[in-house]
């Protein structure tokens, strides 16, 4: 039997129907939190930064991370290799990963208007009307999120992404999932060995672009057959090297039989294309009312694989840090809103797993002291050689590796 694909989110009773798609058909359910559990063993990431990847809000860290890619691969992964086992019911997000070319595979989107959705929300959380409006409006946001990372588009209920559309606020989730199996059975739907093949090609695709992140790379993947092509979308100073790394990891996988590299549309883009280094730090937040000096700094560590964004004063970097905590703080003491002091303390308080680097040109003798007494990792006078703060930011990285490894996996 197909595959079945459900979406339309939480308030459109996509769980209900997969409950009844699997109590009918005896095909096995396999939801969100099941891929992003298997996502996280294989990638030996937390469970809470897999889901990360399903929100509208991406990590100002991310362009240094790449967790939110990361993620997306070990999930692509996880599906393609179930794809070739169970007769599956998919609802949520990830059923969106199957490529076009698994045409076995049937598309449902289940659809409501907003009274309907409004009045399910208060039913299943019983909370008022208003409270329902701002957790549907989040959703749909997500979603709308999530397609656009996937696809370019912007509307999760695109015509062109399913093969049929169920108004939910017509029927029951069983009548619902009567209407789905019925068209399911169709011989369109059924597993052909182009459609095999497909999953096949999804898989390698999946094996070889987790692969390459583990050496630190990011470019697009596709497969066919064990023909292998990588496609880098960002300007390479030295093209050569790049292809004969990329290539000695993919080839070494079961299954390649060849690997092409090609540029992208994006390669020629002045965007440098840079092998990531994942295990420098890559979550250091830079506090400084001086916005010229604080984005240099960012791109000169950027340039010794240190990933670090720039808040421009205390109020906004404290705004950051409740959303997207760092690992490492670089700040300076005299800023307009919240002094450094100020934020040390509260940096300290709240959050104490933070290392924090004081850089400061207005400090002193006593204000090192305070500053080192209250938690501060380090406190340095600018002007600093670059080399110098890089080390500090790489023992104090280094402290937060080792107290984690003592600590145990954080759990999500």
């Amino acid at each position: 039997m197909a595959i079945i694909v459900l979406s339309g989110g939480r308030f459109c009773l996509e769980d209900e129907v997969a409950k009844a798609l699997v109590a009918a058909t005896g095909l096995t359910l396999l939801d969100d939190a099941a891929v992003v559990g298997e996502a996280a063993r294989l990638s030996g990431k937390p469970e809470s930064q897999i889901w990360k990847a399903f929100s509208d809000s991406t990590s100002v860290f991310n362009k240094f991370t790449m967790e939110k890619e990361i993620a997306i691969a070990h999930m692509k992964q996880v599906l393609s290799n179930r794809l070739t086992g169970d007769s599956l019911v998919i609802p949520g997000y990830t059923g969106l990963l199957i490529p076009k070319a698994v045409s076995h595979t049937f598309r449902t989107c289940l659809v409501a208007d907003i009274s309907y959705k409004t009045r399910a929300a208060v039913e299943k959380y019983a909370i008022p009307e208003k409270e329902a409006a701002v957790i549907i409006n989040r959703d749909d946001r997500h979603r709308a999120a999530w397609t656009h990372t996937l696809t370019g588009s912007k509307d999760p209920i695109d015509p062109s992404f399913f093969d049929t559309a169920i108004y939910m606020d017509r029927q029951s989730p069983s009548e619902a999932a009567k209407t789905i199996m019925q068209h399911a059975a169709q011989p369109l739907f059924q597993p052909s060995p182009e459609s095999r093949q497909a999953v096949e090609d999804f898989r390698l695709a999946a094996r070889v672009e987790t692969a390459l992140f583990g050496e630190g790379h990011h470019v697009d993947v596709s497969a066919t057959s064990g023909d292998v092509t990588l496609v880098i979308n960002r300007h390479v100073l030295m093209i050569k090297q790049l292809e004969d790394e990329l290539r000695a990891t993919v080839e070494k996988i079961d299954g390649v039989k060849s690997v092409a590299v090609e540029a992208g549309k994006n390669f020629h883009k002045s965007q440098v294309y840079r092998k990531h280094d994942f295990g420098s730090p890559s979550r250091v937040l830079l506090v400084d009312d001086e916005r010229e000096f604080a984005q240099t700094l960012s791109e000169r560590l950027m340039i010794r694989d240190v990933g670090a964004a720039v808040a421009p004063n205390g109020r906004e970097a404290l705004s950051l840090i409740e959303r997207d905590p760092p690992e490492v703080m670089v700040i300076d003491l005299k800023m307009p809103d919240i002094s450094g002091m100020e934020l040390l303390k509260k940096v300290k308080r709240t959050w104490s797993e933070i290392e924090v680097v004081v850089l400061t040109g207005h400090g002193s003798d006593a204000d090192r002291e305070t500053c080192l007494n209250m938690g501060a990792f380090a406190y340095l006078q600018k002007p600093v050689e670059i080399e110098e703060l890089n080390k500090m930011i790489h023992q104090a990285h280094r402290k937060i590796q080792a107290l984690e490894q003592a600590s145990g996996p954080k759990m999500p």
